[in-house]
């Protein structure tokens, strides 16, 4: 279920899976994800996951932000993000599932918040149906009419945390659009290159019009959206895998190890391999603003670069 340790310098720049089907909707208990006691460092996922905390207290840190866990929260985890559980007796059930696992159905994993403390009815729901889905993915393992109710399942767990009451209030701005179509293309292609000027070429418009979204949305400019996602994945490799700092570099586009080392430092706020060394220190919880469902994915913050 995840990607930790040493990575081969051939590897895929996708994750790797462990000779499942990775459309496969399993489900099991937190512990299947730690590749050892006590969750030394953060693991890279390789599937969509949702966590329901059913014992203990503690916290989760979700591509470093560091999330309070006790009974009835919900955690919501993305393929490519890095996960780490932290607590006493701290268990929560996992369902896993392949990135494809539902096309075709009118359902969008990403609208679930990637925090949510349950409680009342709604937790009784949301427990029932996850209870309901590990059942059947373990009396029906195997049965070709399986995938198609465990996809359905999943589906209206998903639909019903969409619907739950309390999100904080999201307007969408006309820019929305062409913001999002840039975060489609950087996920492609920020391997390769950070200029505004590449993106707005394949995207058809103006430097100006994307640089014009980015600030709408985010706050940030079309460069620094860039920029965000190269040093988010940058963090995460540091902090999950043993590779050397060089070879992360050259994977982000950087043949040269200085030139990558001046990145991160400007972006992040310390050096490579001053990040790599915090890796196994825990995060302080504090409260987390929930992302706007049009930003992607999540910039580091100041808390998760010092550990302060």
């Amino acid at each position: 279920m995840v990607t930790t340790g040493q990575l081969s310098p051939a590897i895929r720049t996708d994750l790797l899976t462990f000779g499942y089907d990775t459309d496969d909707i399993v489900t099991g208990a937190l512990g299947d994800l730690a590749p050892e006691p006590g969750w030394p460092r953060p693991i890279l996922l390789d599937a969509e996951l949702l966590i329901l905390v059913t014992g203990g207290h503690g916290s989760a840190e979700l591509d470093f932000r560091a999330l309070p866990c006790r009974p009835g929260t919900l955690l919501r985890a993305r393929a490519g993000q890095v996960l780490r559980c932290l607590g006493p007796r701290f268990d929560a059930t996992v369902v896993r599932w392949g990135t494809g696992t539902l096309s075709g159905l009118d359902v969008d994993p990403n609208a679930v918040p990637a925090h949510r403390q349950l409680a009342g009815e709604d937790e009784d729901a949301v427990i029932s149906e996850v209870t309901q889905l590990a059942v059947d993915a373990d009396r029906h393992a195997g049965m070709p009419a399986a995938a198609a109710l465990l996809r359905h399942q999943l589906a209206v767990l998903l639909l019903r945390l969409t619907l739950l009451p309390g999100a904080p209030p999201w307007t969408p701005r006309p820019e929305t659009a062409t913001f999002q179509r840039l975060c489609r293309e950087v996920e492609r292609d920020y391997q390769h290159t950070r200029r505004v000027e590449d993106y707005a070429v394949r995207l058809d418009c103006s430097v100006r019009t994307l640089t014009r979204a980015c600030l709408a949305v985010t706050g940030r400019s079309g460069k620094q959206v860039i920029d965000d996602r190269v040093a988010l994945q940058a963090c995460r490799l540091l902090a999950a895998t043993d590779e050397p700092i060089a070879w992360i570099g050259r994977l982000l586009g950087f043949p040269e190890p200085t030139n990558f080392g001046r990145f991160f430092t400007r972006e992040v706020g310390v050096s490579p391999g001053a990040f790599r060394a915090a890796r196994e220190r825990p995060l302080p919880v504090r409260v987390v603003r929930p992302a706007r469902p049009d930003t992607g994915a999540p910039l580091l913050t100041e808390d998760a670069v010092t550990g302060s």
